[in-house]
């Protein structure tokens, strides 16, 4: 599970288009504990699952429950990737 938790942080930290040291500064964490987490070396502590989804609110239900819910604005990686690509296109409907 700890290795699925850290796939789901990277998804994050790729969807918000951020390399790892700028993530690390928002998260308030260490290079190489993101690393560590995000290659499966070692879990996700839960003070560091608790940083993203205060950085990160609009994941916090996808990251702890594989679940959605875009009328409250929680959303995954692949709907957020989904988003900037209609927005890039200027096939957004908003």
């Amino acid at each position: 599970m700890s290795s699925d938790l850290g796939k789901k942080v990277r998804e994050i930290r790729e969807a918000e288009e951020l390399g790892r040291q700028a993530f690390c500064d928002l998260v308030g964490v260490p290079k190489q504990t993101l690393i560590n987490v995000e290659t499966g070396r070692s879990g996700p502590s839960g003070k560091l699952l608790a940083q993203v989804s205060t950085c990160f609110t609009k994941y916090t239900l996808w990251l702890m429950t594989d679940q959605v819910d875009e009328s409250c604005g929680q959303v995954s990686p692949e709907i957020e990737k989904a988003r900037k690509t209609l927005k890039q296109t200027g096939t957004d409907t908003d």
